[in-house]
């Protein structure tokens, strides 16, 4: 039962009976009063008193008349508060409790409403759909304090960049919305008011003791033509906001329909993978490294190769960043992990298996446990495990990184420092961090074997990781020109297609049985008189 309707309805009952009650005591005291009154003036001439009946009658009158005029005034109160609560209700209703802006409910009819008053004049009504760049690591780093009073400064800082008439609201999470007025659907005076708030987003926030810097990144799309509505509008302004982040971050894009086709692609594309991850279509393939100085084989590295049952199959450089981005890269990286670290148990006990690990699975405070459980199921010693992790694992909680990584050095596993020179490590990290090992990208070695190149890059290093007590592993040596160009820089491990092209697990079998073949022939006693 809805008790709060029913007391309201029983209050709306007596209010209009007491109504009814002034406005019959209104009527009666204009009947008594006008047999009472006369009589009154008459007796105060001399003559006989007034009738005490009709007397008190009339007094009765007024007393009801005092009383609904008191309770004419408490009623009128009452719906003067009735209408404020109900008012504030709809704005807390309306509004992100945090930031005071609109949420995300309310938005769609704030900004149909804005739509409707537009709806005349295509390209006046501008909607950016705006996530904070770096938010998370503030949160992870400062706590979610500091992180709530970073949202409310966010919040304060674009209403102040936006025109008269402007909405904002706030999503969820780092997600802001504006919808701005245009005039005349100027593209100029847009894009100068996209520049301006991602300018104010990237100046420092000073909260409390912390300094926090964040930047953004926006989506913008604007009511051409003036039919769409605001589903529409935010479906369109969040595509050019995902292209904006995939394209560096602190800027701004304008939606533009090969946008829209590349996001059907996407969403067909993580469909597929999640099929083919059901249907296992993704195993892994081996590369090999070599030590350059004796052409030795020291191990493998593991790559993901995706082998549909129909259709073309997508590089890693393809299927890869959609499985980051879709949340599926954890499973589809322990699928193979499990799968190469059965197939490492069969190799030589010499030769170590490297895996590429990816920020989402460092982000996993039980990554480390797991990993461990893996190399015991699979019988596998930990010191021939090589993670292999990018420069861009370090731009998240340092601490956590580093944890995670020294918990499984501390049981053998060693970890190498990818694509190295590509991203923004320091020299702080390289010490800080706890790696064995680091990997120069092939991007500096892909010229070496041109004539003319030089390998000073390359020199210098291998240099630093000389002296910073890290071995080296060379990407990318496609060639023997390549690889004459390394032959001076000393003891290095290398690898690249001049080595062969990566093999799934039956080709390496074969590759390892025919070279112990080989070397139980070469090393096989000579039979007297044999020739030498």
């Amino acid at each position: 039962m809805d008790t709060g309707h029913s007391r309201y309805s029983a209050s709306l009952r007596s209010d209009v009976m007491l109504l009814g009650i002034a406005a019959a005591s209104i009527i009666m005291f204009v009947g008594h009063g006008a047999a009472v009154i006369p009589q009154v003036i008459h007796g105060l001439r001399g003559g006989p008193a007034p009738d005490p009946l009709l007397t008190n009658a009339l007094l009765l009158n007024i007393a009801l008349l005092l009383f609904g005029w008191r309770r004419h005034r408490a009623l009128s109160h009452e719906i003067r508060e009735r209408i404020a609560a109900e008012a504030e209700a709809r704005r807390l209703s309306d509004s992100d409790p945090l930031t005071g802006c609109l949420n995300r409910s309310s938005l769609t009819r704030h900004l149909d409403a804005m739509l409707v008053a537009h709806h005349e004049r295509p390209g006046t009504v501008a909607v950016l759909l705006i996530d904070l760049d770096h938010f998370k690591l503030v949160n992870d780093v400062h706590g979610h304090q500091t992180g709530d009073d970073l949202l409310v400064a966010a919040a304060q800082r674009l209403t102040c960049q936006l025109p008269a008439g402007s909405l904002i609201a706030r999503l969820g999470g780092d997600e802001f919305v504006c919808a701005v007025p245009v005039p005349h659907g100027d593209r100029q005076l847009l894009a100068t008011m996209a520049d301006a708030l991602i300018a104010a987003m990237a100046e420092p926030f000073d909260l409390s003791l912390v300094a926090a810097r964040v930047t953004l990144s926006a989506g913008v799309c604007t009511n051409d033509p003036p039919t769409l509505d605001a589903r529409t509008l935010l479906h369109r302004a969040d595509m050019a906001m995902y292209h904006a982040k995939k394209h560096g971050k602190n800027r701004w894009a304008l939606f533009e329909p090969v946008m829209e086709r590349e996001h059907i692609a996407r969403r067909e594309l993580e469909a597929a993978i999640r099929h083919g991850l059901a249907a296992g279509e993704f195993v892994p393939y081996y590369e090999q490294q070599i030590d350059i100085e004796t052409g030795a084989l020291v191990g493998f590295e593991m790559l993901a190769r995706w082998l549909p049952e129909v259709g073309e199959r997508p590089g890693p450089d393809i299927f890869i960043p959609v499985a980051e981005e879709s949340g599926l890269i954890a499973e589809l990286s322990d699928r193979l992990t499990e799968q190469a670290l059965a197939d490492a148990a069969e190799w030589p006990a010499h030769l170590t298996l490297s895996i590429n690990i990816s920020p989402v699975q460092l982000r996993d405070p039980w990554f480390a446990q797991k990993l461990l459980k893996r190399l015991l199921t699979a019988n596998i010693a930990p010191s021939r495990l090589v993670l292999e992790i990018t420069e861009n694992c370090l731009h998240g909680n340092l601490a956590v990184v580093h944890a995670t990584l020294l918990s499984l050095r501390n049981q053998g596993v060693r970890v190498s420092l990818d694509d190295f020179g590509t991203g923004y490590s320091s020299i702080a990290q390289l010490r800080q961090l706890p790696f064995d090992r680091i990997k120069i990208d092939r991007s500096f070695v892909r010229e070496l074997g041109s004539e003319g190149a030089r390998a000073e890059v390359v020199e210098a290093m291998i240099s630093l990781g000389r002296g910073l007590g890290l071995p080296i592993t060379v990407e990318g040596i496609e060639n023997s020109g390549v690889l004459r160009a390394l032959s001076d820089v000393g003891q290095v491990e290398g690898q690249g297609y001049h080595y062969g092209f990566p093999e799934n697990a039956a080709a390496v079998r074969a590759r390892l049985a025919a070279s112990e073949q080989t070397t139980t022939a070469s090393a096989a006693p000579r039979a007297a008189g044999e020739a030498a």
